[in-house]
């Protein structure tokens, strides 16, 4: 478990306490490949935007809690958010 605040992606905690995630573009929505799945606290994060949609229907094994971590911002207020990074063993980093 790790604490954060505002102000954060799910990518940047996670990069920040040692959790790696592939990120090939860098955060800026232009992959998948920092596809997770959010188990518990979606409404801890910004809602889903049309071109994180997009770019998860590109992504390996997307189901309906699907998120891009880079693109997973944390909003204000306490609650607990649940996060599965999904095997990345197969994807190419450029």
């Amino acid at each position: 478990m790790v604490e954060t605040s505002t102000g954060y992606t799910v990518l940047e905690v996670a990069l920040l306490n040692d959790v790696e995630i592939n990120h090939n573009c860098g955060g800026v929505c232009a992959c998948s490949t920092c596809h997770v799945y959010i188990e518990k606290g979606m409404e801890q994060l910004e809602e889903i935007t049309d071109k994180e949609e997009d770019f998860i229907d590109r992504a390996r094994d997307p189901r309906l809690n699907s998120r891009l971590s880079c693109q997973c911002d944390l909003l204000e207020g306490e609650g607990e958010i649940e996060v599965i990074v999904p095997d990345q063993s197969t994807i190419i980093a450029s």
